[in-house]
C-alpha cells in the first residue's frame, strides 16, 4: 500500500524550504565564483550548460512531466507502478545513449566546441544522472520532505567544494565538475532509495510502446520549452563572445532564482492535480488551480518590480563591477517572472492534467519561433540586451496562447488588481529613497528589501487577503516551538 500523501500545505512548506535553499546557496556561491572566473569563464560554463541541455532534453524524452502524471495516477498500485517506472527508466537510458552519440559528434565537428571538449564531457554527465535519478517518481509520490533534505545536503557539499577547489580564472573545468556534485549525489541517492516505493528487480512484460504516444507530446513540449529558454544563451555564444554570454548569465541567474520562488507552489500541484482528474474530483482541481493563480499573482509582480528597481545593486552584490553591463538585460527580462509564473500554472497545472498537452505544445512552439526570429534580428546589434528582449517576447506569446486556450476555465477567476497596484505602490514609496543613500550593495539590498516587501505584505494583511493570511498562519504553525 502506498504511503498516504501529505497535505498540500505540508508539501508547499517543504518545497518552500527547498526554494529558500535554492535562493541562499547561490547568494553565497555565485558572488565568489563570478568574481573568480570573470565574465569570460562564466560565459564558457553557461554556454556549455545551455548547449548540453538540448541533448539532455532529447534523452529525457518528455519523461520528467509525463512520469509525474502517470506515476501519480498509479501510486496506489505498486506492481503497475514498478513496471511503469522501469519502462520509463529503460526508455530514458536508450535515449541517453543516442544523445551522447549526437553530442560527441557535434563537439568533434565544430572547432569552437572541440577546443573546450573536456568541459563538454564534464557537463554532459547531467544526461546520465538525469536518467538514473528518477526525480519524477519522487515528485509523483509527493516526497517533498525527502527531496528538500537530500537537495540541501548535496548543495552544502557542492558549496564547500566550490570554495575549496575554485581559486583561479583557469578553474573553469573544476567549477563545471563541482556544479554537478549536487545533481550526481542526488541521482545516486534517488536510485538507492527507490526500493522504498518500487521493486528494483525486473518485472518483465514490458510494453515500451504504450508510452511513446503520450511521451512524444511531452517530448515536443520539452524541446520547445528548452529551445526558447536556452536559445538566447546558445545563439549569444555563437553570434557574440563568451564575455557577452557571461554578462547575460549574470542577469539570467538572478531571474532563474526568482522563477523558482514564483513556481514553488505549482511544483507541488501537478501530481495532486493529475490525481484529482483521474479520480473525477473536478471541483477540487479547479479550486486548487485558482489558488495557484492567486499565489503567482501575489508573488511574481513584487519580485519583478523590486529587482527592476534595484537591478544595479543586485548585479554589483552578486557578480561585481565587472558585470555592470548585465543591469539593463536583467531589467528587461524580469517581467518574465509574471509570465512564467502564470504559464506554469495554466500549462503544467491545468492544461496537462486535463489532457490538453497539445495546447501547451502549440504555445511553446509559437514561443520558440518568436524567440528564434527575435534573436536573429536583435542579438547581432544589441548583444545580451537583444537576447533579453527575445526571451520577453517569446514568453508573452506563450502566455497569450495559453490564456486563450483556458478562457472558459479562467472566466470565473478574480484577481485583486486594485489591491495589488496599491501594495506595489506602497513598496516603491517605502524603498526607492534608499538608492539616494549610495550604500554598499549588500546594505542597500537588505534595507530596501525589508522596506519594500514589508510594506507590500502589510497592505495585503491589512486588507485581509485570504492567501496571505493562510500563508502567515502556516508559517506560524511550522515555526512554533514545541510545547507552545
Amino acid at each position: 500500500m502506498a504511503e498516504k500523501p501529505k497535505s498540500l500545505k505540508w508539501n508547499f512548506f517543504m518545497n518552500a524550504v527547498l526554494t529558500a535553499s535554492s535562493l541562499l546557496f547561490p547568494l553565497v556561491s555565485f558572488p565568489y565564483v563570478s568574481r573568480v572566473l570573470g565574465p569570460e569563464g562564466m560565459g564558457k560554463v553557461s554556454f556549455a550548460s545551455s548547449l548540453v541541455s538540448y541533448f539532455a532534453i532529447f534523452a529525457q524524452l518528455g519523461i520528467p512531466t509525463y512520469g509525474i502524471r502517470v506515476c501519480a495516477a498509479l501510486r496506489d498500485r505498486k506492481t503497475e507502478l514498478t513496471r511503469t517506472v522501469q519502462e520509463l527508466t529503460l526508455l530514458n537510458l536508450i535515449m541517453s545513449a543516442a544523445a551522447y552519440g549526437a553530442l560527441f559528434a557535434l563537439v568533434w565537428a565544430v572547432p569552437k566546441l572541440r577546443a573546450e571538449r573536456e568541459l563538454y564531457f564534464i557537463m554532459s554527465l547531467t544526461i546520465l544522472f538525469n536518467a538514473i535519478g528518477m526525480e519524477w517518481l519522487y515528485k509523483a509520490l509527493e516526497q517533498y520532505a525527502y527531496i528538500a533534505a537530500r537537495s540541501i545536503f548535496f548543495k552544502v557539499v557542492s558549496l564547500g567544494a566550490v570554495f575549496a577547489l575554485v581559486h583561479r580564472p583557469e578553474d573553469v573545468l573544476i567549477y563545471g565538475a563541482v556544479s554537478l556534485i549536487a545533481l550526481s549525489g542526488s541521482s545516486v541517492l534517488n536510485l538507492l532509495n527507490a526500493r522504498r516505493f518500487v521493486g528494483l528487480r525486473p518485472v518483465g512484460d514490458y510494453h515500451l510502446g504504450r508510452h511513446l504516444g503520450p511521451v512524444g507530446v511531452f517530448f515536443a513540449m520539452s524541446c520547445a520549452t528548452t529551445l526558447y529558454t536556452q536559445l538566447d544563451t546558445v545563439m549569444l555564444g555563437f553570434l557574440q563572445t563568451d564575455r557577452e554570454v557571461g554578462y547575460y548569465h549574470a542577469a539570467v541567474k538572478i531571474k532563474s532564482i526568482l522563477v523558482s520562488v514564483v513556481t514553488s507552489l505549482g511544483v507541488v500541484l501537478l501530481p495532486r492535480a493529475a490525481y484529482y482528474i483521474q479520480q473525477g474530483r473536478r471541483d477540487q482541481f479547479e479550486q486548487m488551480a485558482a489558488k495557484a493563480l492567486r499565489f503567482v499573482w501575489l508573488a511574481a509582480p513584487p519580485l519583478a518590480l523590486y529587482f527592476i528597481l534595484f537591478a544595479r545593486e543586485s548585479i554589483l552584490f552578486l557578480s561585481g563591477g565587472a558585470y555592470a553591463a548585465a543591469v539593463l538585460p536583467m531589467q528587461i527580462i524580469l517581467p518574465v517572472l509574471v509570465l512564467v509564473g502564470l504559464t506554469n500554472v495554466m500549462g503544467l497545472q491545468m492544461l496537462v492534467p486535463l489532457g490538453r498537452e497539445k495546447a501547451v505544445l502549440r504555445s511553446e512552439l509559437a514561443g520558440a519561433a518568436v524567440n528564434l526570429a527575435a534573436n536573429f534580428l536583435l542579438i547581432p546589434g544589441l548583444s545580451s540586451v537583444g537576447a533579453a528582449l527575445g526571451t520577453l517576447l517569446a514568453e508573452t506569446v506563450v502566455w497569450a496562447i495559453q490564456r486563450r486556450a483556458l478562457r472558459d476555465q479562467l472566466a470565473s477567476v478574480r484577481l485583486p488588481l486594485a489591491r495589488l497596484a496599491g501594495a506595489l505602490g506602497a513598496g516603491c514609496l517605502a524603498s526607492i529613497w534608499v538608492k539616494a543613500l549610495d550604500l554598499p550593495p549588500f546594505f542597500a539590498l537588505a534595507l530596501s528589501a525589508g522596506l519594500f516587501f514589508g510594506s507590500y505584505s502589510l497592505v495585503h494583511l491589512a486588507a485581509r487577503e485570504p492567501l496571505a493570511l493562510e500563508l502567515l498562519a502556516l508559517l506560524r504553525r511550522k515555526t512554533r516551538l514545541p510545547g507552545k
